[in-house]
């Protein structure tokens, strides 16, 4: 079994990178049109490189679908895949599309988050109707090796994984950035500000695996009536952070759906 990734990304390496820490016996080739990230790819990842998939794919290879939504049907037009199984990491593009442009219906559709970079990634699957449950474990072990999976029954549901995880590291960053300046307000240099925000986070993740308790529980072990976190809560609550926060997932999940229908 070969696996060919058609782009060779960000995420794309986000994902071979944590196939090679698992193991290095895979054999794996990035199709990649740019010479400067062939040396770039070959050296960080011990994998070959080439200009184009080879004319002859098998059933048992598997092809993993990288490059960016708009550009995918020019970069499928000659692809014939000969009944491998093909898994897209491409946003909006739906499994009947794919299926439209590849003439087949052994697609993963999988919708990953950037964390996969370092292992720690949230990734959607949803599987078309010609995947087995052999596929579905290979595509489980291909995005296991840069985090969790959450296999969905439905693929509107992918919508849902963008506007939760796909999108929610910038929510996170977002309100790292918002403490990093409340810190940098309160006298605290540019360096002092970003390692005291990243340390709570940090922190605060721990604890929350670690227990094991419902998010409102901990939340509520901080925070004592009239004390200093109730002050700040109070505040967030009467200028709606946590509802904003809500509605604003549910805006991503809304263009994410808006987008699949550009793509259609």
């Amino acid at each position: 079994m070969a696996m060919y990734f058609l782009g060779g990304g960000n995420m794309a390496s986000a994902i071979i990178g944590g196939l090679r820490a698992q193991s290095a016996d895979d054999e794996i080739i990035v199709i990649e049109h740019h010479s400067e990230k062939h040396v770039v790819l070959q050296k960080q990842f011990s994998v070959q490189t080439q200009f184009d998939l080879p004319e002859h794919l098998t059933a048992d290879d598997v092809l993993v679908l990288a490059v960016k939504p708009q550009d995918m049907r020019e970069a499928l037009a000659q692809v014939q895949t000969q009944g491998a199984l093909v898994l897209s990491i491409a946003a909006g593009l739906t499994v009947a599309t794919l299926a439209n442009w590849l003439d087949t219906q052994r697609i993963v559709r999988v919708m990953p988050n950037t964390p996969a970079a370092v292992g720690l990634g949230v990734s959607g699957l949803f599987a078309g109707s010609g995947v087995s449950e052999t596929d579905k474990a290979l595509a489980n072990r291909i995005m296991q090796a840069c985090g969790i999976t959450v296999w969905l029954d439905d693929e509107a549901m992918m919508n849902g994984i963008t506007g939760v995880s796909g999108s929610g590291s910038a929510y996170v960053f977002y309100l790292m950035n918002a403490l990093q300046t409340a810190a940098c307000e309160l006298g605290f240099d540019a360096v002092q500000a970003r390692d005291l925000a990243l340390q709570t986070f940090k922190g605060a993740v721990a604890l929350a695996e670690q227990s094991g308790e419902d998010f409102a529980v901990l939340q509520d072990k901080v925070t004592s009536k009239g004390g200093t976190t109730f002050a700040a809560l109070t505040t967030f609550e009467a200028r709606g952070v946590a509802q904003g926060l809500v509605v604003g997932v549910h805006s991503a999940t809304a263009r994410s759906a808006e987008l699949a229908e550009l793509l259609k």
